[in-house]
């Protein structure tokens, strides 16, 4: 039975929702019903359909008291909009209903984990947050609180934990029925960690272990974390706050990490190598699941908390999601590459073999702002080019420009001229693998986002646009003389049903 709130929520996003046109959204991101979208939370199966909710503040595009908003798809693209699944209504989250994750019950019911949040005043006179983890049960559309709430609070948090900073549990369910749930803290000495716990019904849990710390060393509070097996070894990925640069791998402030190691259930995670997730402008919160056929598929939000006042006067929505991913560990290097059903949209294949490239020049049937476009550039012989720029939503205004300097096995996305309103940051440069100066890269543009993805996925850059959609031209440029192989497709949505 909805509350006053929720339901409130729920007529409003009715009837303003439908009032945006498809045409003034991606063609095939998700986005919120109206107003504003962060995390992806509770990105799971259930019944056979792939369920994607988020933060949500349906009111307005700024962050305000968060909600849950509600999605879900059969192939990671098309998005049905289904009514928002959970509202601030409660003294435990009656400051709002924070990131959490999703699973199935055995009796066929869905399981939301969320962190609820209570605002009060310190010792000391200042206003705090105090954040405890919650559960609902519902039927995919319509979730009930449990009278039991908050399942944990400050006093299932291991010594030193904060209860002011004890958030995000990424909820799954084993194969023996059990649940298990990590969850960011922070502990004594102002740094995350990540909590891992278990439950035998999902209603009743207990500590287990921290899986590992932050130690001061990348970042602060470590948010959003998830832990999953996958081939052969062991990944925990969160989103540290605060995180000082360190050379090209890490940028200041909010940011993502990706722990590779081993799990056992006695000694816990061994931790074996770090990298950043993403390497572009815009990417945080990320969340995981298990497709039903094998594969692990993350999907994050494609924004930037130092970059959410720069967006467009006047729009009705604001945040969208990345295009979903599948993940793999190759060589010790988490591996991400588009959903394989990105496949089935592609239409009109052009493609150009061996053109040599040195001034700027553009190709037949080359352009366009819906697409998925493979570049492969590489040397003419053993004079290497200098440097070779992609230049996309392009016209004479505006551009949006990759480029890469084999001398420097660096890529930079430079998005400066790329319509967005305020002076931010609008650069983002990160080492690539150098392979004697050949680089491919997949670019998959939609209206108002382009995603880079590098030699066959070893890594991923992402940045939000807001170019007008007539920017369409796409060029290339060589510093010196390099060869390039183009193959592109249009990626086409008209008509095809959620």
């Amino acid at each position: 039975m909805s509350s006053d709130v929720l339901q409130r929520a729920r007529d409003f996003e009715s009837q303003y929702g439908p009032h945006i046109p498809d045409s003034e959204r991606p063609a095939f991101h998700a986005t919120p019903t109206i107003g504003w979208m962060n995390d992806p939370n509770g990105f799971s199966f259930y019944k056979g359909e792939c369920h994607l909710f988020y933060q949500y503040h349906p009111y307005s595009n700024e962050w305000g008291p968060m909600h849950w908003g509600h999605l879900k798809t059969r192939d990671f693209l098309r998005w049905e909009r289904l009514p928002a699944a959970l509202a601030p209504d409660r003294d435990y989250d009656s400051a709002g209903c924070f990131s959490g994750g999703a699973a199935e019950l055995p009796d066929g019911r869905q399981l939301l984990m969320y962190t609820g949040v209570q605002r009060g005043h310190s010792a000391d006179g200042f206003l705090q947050d105090i954040q405890a983890q919650c559960v609902a049960i519902g039927d995919g559309v319509n979730y009930e609180k449990v009278l039991d709430n908050p399942v944990l609070d400050a006093g299932d948090l291991p010594e030193g934990g904060s209860a002011v900073d004890f958030r995000d549990p990424k909820l799954w369910r084993n194969t023996d029925g059990t649940f298990c749930a990590v969850i960011g803290n922070r502990t004594a000495d102002g740094s995350g960690a990540i909590l891992l716990y278990q439950s035998r019904d999902g209603l009743k849990w207990e500590f287990v272990r921290t899986l590992d710390r932050c130690c001061n060393q990348y970042g602060k509070m470590w948010e959003c974390p998830d832990f999953f097996p996958l081939d052969g070894k062991q990944v925990l990925i969160t989103s540290p706050q605060d995180m000082s640069p360190v050379g090209l791998e890490f940028h200041a402030g909010n940011g993502t990490l990706c722990l590779i190691g081993d799990y056992d259930g006695e000694k816990g995670f061994t931790r074996q190598s770090a990298q950043a997730i993403d390497y572009g402008l815009d990417f945080y919160a990320p969340q995981t699941l298990e497709a039903p056929d094998g594969r692990r598929i993350m999907i994050a939000w494609m924004q930037n908390w130092d970059t959410v006042n720069a967006k467009p006067y006047h729009c009705r929505w604001f945040g969208q999601m990345t295009l979903p991913r599948e993940l793999s560990v190759e060589n010790g290097r988490l591996i991400q590459r588009p959903v394989r059903e990105l496949e089935a949209y592609r239409t009109r294949r052009v493609v150009h073999k061996n053109i040599p490239v040195s001034g700027e020049i553009n190709l037949p049937g080359i352009q366009g702002r819906v697409l998925d476009m493979t570049v492969t550039v590489r040397p003419t012989g053993p004079e290497r080019y200098r440097w070779f720029r992609i230049r996309v939503a392009k016209d004479g205004e505006h551009e949006t420009i990759i480029r890469y300097r084999p001398d420097q096995g660096t890529l930079k996305l430079d998005r400066v001229r790329s319509g967005l309103p305020h002076d931010i940051v609008h650069t983002r440069t990160f080492l690539v693998r150098y392979r004697e100066g050949e680089i491919k890269l997949r670019i998959v543009l939609d209206r108002y986002s382009l995603e880079v993805f590098v030699n066959d996925g070893e890594q991923a850059a992402s940045a939000v646009i807001y170019t007008r959609q007539e920017a369409g031209a796409i060029t290339f440029e060589a510093g010196g003389t390099a060869l390039m192989d183009v193959e592109k497709y249009d990626l086409d949505f008209d008509g095809q049903e959620a």
